[in-house]
């Protein structure tokens, strides 16, 4: 069994990121008391109209262990008219949420999880989601992991599981799971990502208004608030400088003398800022970079490789391979092969 946080490495290699292979269906599993946020991520994500961008609309479908009227834990309420037969024919089934109380999910819910598992759909657990799943046995013997704030009690309930209580999302063959709220829409992103590409996924972060892309190893959540006149005069400037010159080799001396800061409180005010390190930060956006280029340009491997900063074909392979999973030639050949 591999298993990976940033992209699918199974031994089969994941479908090209175009239109051509993206899924026709997404459905979105709503519950009595859910909370209108989460319910919306994978809506926002899945939901919009990217005709203009060459990209084909997925059929969102929203349904319910029943059709009706559902309440949220905002107060109002919500309509479904999809039961359980929509997961059927999705592609994609996403579980944004579960109950605070942590109770057993319906055996029909259950039974359609386990059937969508066994016909190849790939199937998403965004937060609390993740108990359903496990519930369902899907992710026995896999890596998965939940918000934080429960990560114990999942542990707990399902020994069988493999947990990474550390991290923003985790992918393990067809089966996913996120952490609490904003990762969610992190495993949504990448999700589009594998099927779109990066471009896509990125226009996509933009019209949200929230990061391009974040690992799925990265931490999930800051230790401690950072100071404003960090936030605002120092890191952002950087963070912004450092977008812009991926190419270049960085140190941490430097950098932090860029920052007006020691290499220490440079080090940890890093790590409070983005949830990461400074070295896993540059190369999970060099990564971000290769694929922008290897969708977009007829540049050869090696000047991707230098463009993207990795120096040379052989580390952007090693690097790219590893978080991708699959080598740099075959994601540009897939990517265009389905264009």
């Amino acid at each position: 069994m591999h298993i990976t946080f940033q992209s699918d490495s199974r031994a089969v290699s994941p479908p090209a990121p175009t239109a051509a292979t993206a899924p026709d269906t997404v459905a979105v599993v709503a519950f009595d008391g859910i909370s209108p946020f989460h319910l919306s991520v994978p809506c926002l994500v899945f939901g919009e109209d990217r005709t203009a961008e060459g990209v084909h609309r997925y059929r969102l479908v929203v349904c319910g262990v029943e059709t009706g009227p559902l309440r949220t834990s905002a107060g109002f309420g919500i309509q479904v008219d999809h039961g359980l037969a929509a997961l059927r024919r999705a592609q994609i089934i996403v579980v944004p949420s579960w109950r605070d109380d942590l109770a057993a999910a319906p055996p029909a819910l259950l039974a359609a999880l386990r059937a969508a598992h066994r016909r190849g759909a790939r199937i998403v657990g965004l937060c609390l989601g993740a108990f359903v799943l496990a519930e369902a046995g899907l992710l026995d013997g896999r890596a998965a992991t939940t918000h934080w704030a429960l990560a114990s009690e999942f542990a707990r309930r399902y020994p069988q599981v493999l947990p990474r209580p550390e991290v923003l999302y985790v992918e393990d063959g067809p089966v996913l799971t996120s952490a609490g709220t904003a990762a969610g829409i992190d495993c949504c992103l990448h999700l589009l990502r594998q099927q779109h590409g990066a471009e896509v996924a990125n226009r996509a972060a933009r019209r949200m208004v929230v990061a391009p892309h974040r690992q799925g190893g990265q931490a999930q959540y800051i230790q401690q608030p950072v100071a404003p006149s960090v936030r605002g005069d120092r890191l952002a400037p950087l963070l912004q400088w450092l977008g812009e010159h991926l190419h270049e080799t960085h140190t941490l001396e430097a950098l932090a003398e860029r920052a007006v800061m020691s290499p220490r409180t440079f080090t940890r005010r890093f790590r409070q800022a983005t949830g990461t390190t400074v070295g896993l930060w540059l190369q999970n956006q060099r990564i971000a970079l290769a694929q922008r280029l290897l969708e977009g340009g007829d540049q050869s491997i090696e000047a991707v490789a230098a463009e993207a900063g990795f120096g040379s074909a052989v580390s952007l392979r090693q690097h790219f391979s590893a978080a991708v999973g699959i080598a740099p030639s075959v994601y540009r050949r897939q990517f265009r092969a389905a264009a």
